[in-house]
Order: structure tokens, then C-alpha cells, then sequence
């Protein structure tokens, strides 16, 4: 039924609390409960981490697994850095899709804890210090005012689990309602994905022109779109790439029959994505 996304610096005990969430509600609750994570991957972290396209080969791989497991009867935390926002948001997609509710669990150390924990551990499971430093310097913190990062349980390293409030998160709470952007309707346009790239395209060259003249604050208005994109920091055309590709990809996974909407759900993306 429930997600719970841990999240944190490499070496940060997630793998620690994932063992006590499961151990918590095998016994507390009748629920199977599965843990999804690196570990059942068998990569070798570091190749992965050092190069952007096994990494994103092995979130996909993650947040499948993750999609596969969801139901409406079993727990599934999902062990990883998950460590980039808009890959949390795309998490918050999938649960709103299955109607379920979901939480964040947020490993807090300092990076020399996490580094002293990775060099005590045998050497075959060890980060490089190249690649450790490289994640850790790009670790998006979760932020609670985000809806995709909340309910977020920050735990320190001698904190015990605060195991009833975050069953009381994945219980008692309703899931979030799915809306035109999670829901996932039958192909009926036959031009959908020709109107997909093309739209697209349209916004990304939009903004991409607009910025020469705008600055961080304001508001750009794009083709098709009533929505207006959110301007808080200079994004370049690489970056921009990145996030079609990504809304892209998961539109092609939950296409809508409307294909006015495209823009519009284009810049609800970009704004959540780049904040």
C-alpha cells in the first residue's frame, strides 16, 4: 500500500533504518513489506555513480520495482541516496497514481560521519572518495514544504524511529488525490506523441528565448499554456533538455486523451522540478 523513501548521504545508516522500519511492521502489522534498493541490483556503486547513464539506467530500474510493488496491501520502502528532487517528485507522481499515501525518511549526518562510516566498511563495499564527494556535493535536501518530500521524518544517528508517527503517516492519512498529470488514460489521440514532442519543444524554446531578456522572479508565458512558468534561477538549454526528456518519458507512460493540457502539464513539471 504505502511508500517510504529513505533518503541520505552515502553511508548515512538508510539501509539501518530501512531493516528496522520492515522488522517494525512485520511485527506490528499484517502487511507484507518489501525493501527495494541498490543492494537487490548487484551493481558496483562506484562504475554506477561515475557515469550518468548507468545511474539513470538504475533509478528507472528502482522506481519500477518501486511501481511493480505498489498495491493497495503491502509496504514498500525504497533504500536508496534518492538524493535529486525531481526523481522524489516523479516518486510522488507514481503514489498519487496508485492512490496511496507515502513518506519521507531523511538520514541526517554530516559528510565527515558519512566519509568515516565509509572508510570503516570492508573495502570491496566502500565508495571512492571521488564518487562520495561528488554525491554528497550534489544531494538535493529534502524540504518539507515540498508536497513530494512531505511527510518528512529528519533523523539524527542516535535518534530511535519515531516508528508510530510514521505509521500513523502511511495509515491514517489519505492518499493524494490523482489529478490530470498522474492519472493514466487510454491512447486516443493517435497524434499523441507527435503533439508531445512538438508542444514541448515549443515551451523549451520559449523560455530559452524569454530568459536573454528576463531575470530570476518572473513569470514566462509559453504557447498553449494558461499556466505561466516560474523563473526562480537561470536554467540552461542542457538542463532544459533534461526535464522534457524526463516528462517525456513519463508522459509517454500515462498519455491523456487531451492533448490541449500538454503545455500546461509541461509547466506544472519545469516549476516543481527546478525549484
Amino acid at each position: 500500500m504505502p511508500l517510504v523513501v529513505i533518503c541520505g548521504y552515502p553511508c548515512s545508516g538508510k539501509t539501518k533504518r530501512a531493516e528496522e522500519l520492515k522488522e517494525y511492521f512485520d511485527r506490528n502489522t499484517e502487511r507484507r513489506v518489501y525493501i527495494v534498493g541498490d543492494g537487490a541490483l548487484g551493481v558496483d556503486r562506484n562504475s554506477v555513480y561515475a557515469d550518468s547513464q548507468k545511474e539513470k539506467e538504475v533509478r528507472a530500474s528502482l522506481k519500477a520495482e518501486v511501481e511493480r510493488k505498489v498495491n493497495k496491501d503491502d509496504i514498500v520502502i525504497l533504500d536508496s541516496v534518492n538524493y535529486i528532487k525531481g526523481y522524489r517528485y516523479e516518486l510522488f507522481c507514481l503514489i498519487k497514481h496508485a492512490q496511496t499515501p507515502h513518506c519521507l525518511v531523511y538520514c541526517l549526518t554530516s559528510d565527515e560521519q558519512s566519509s568515516s562510516w565509509n572508510r570503516s566498511r570492508n573495502p570491496a563495499e566502500q565508495y571512492s572518495q571521488d564518487i562520495f564527494d561528488a554525491l554528497v556535493q550534489r544531494f538535493e535536501a529534502p524540504d518539507s514544504r515540498n508536497r513530494w518530500d512531505s511527510p518528512l521524518f529528519t533523523i539524527l544517528k542516535d535518534d530511535n524511529l519515531p516508528f508510530e508517527s510514521i505509521s500513523d503517516a502511511l495509515f491514517k492519512r489519505k492518499a493524494p488525490p490523482p489529478n490530470q498529470s498522474t492519472q493514466s488514460q487510454p491512447l486516443t489521440s493517435v497524434n499523441f506523441l507527435y503533439e508531445l514532442d512538438k508542444i514541448t519543444q515549443e515551451v523549451l524554446m520559449e523560455i530559452f528565448n524569454s530568459q536573454k531578456t528576463s531575470v530570476p522572479g518572473d513569470l514566462i508565458s509559453v504557447p498553449g499554456a494558461t499556466e505561466k512558468v516560474e523563473l526562480t534561477k537561470s536554467i540552461n538549454m542542457a538542463e532544459l533538455r533534461k526535464l522534457r526528456r524526463q516528462f517525456i518519458s513519463y508522459s509517454k507512460m500515462h498519455p491523456i486523451e487531451n492533448t490541449a493540457q500538454i503545455a500546461n502539464m509541461f509547466v506544472q513539471y519545469l516549476n516543481k522540478s527546478h525549484h
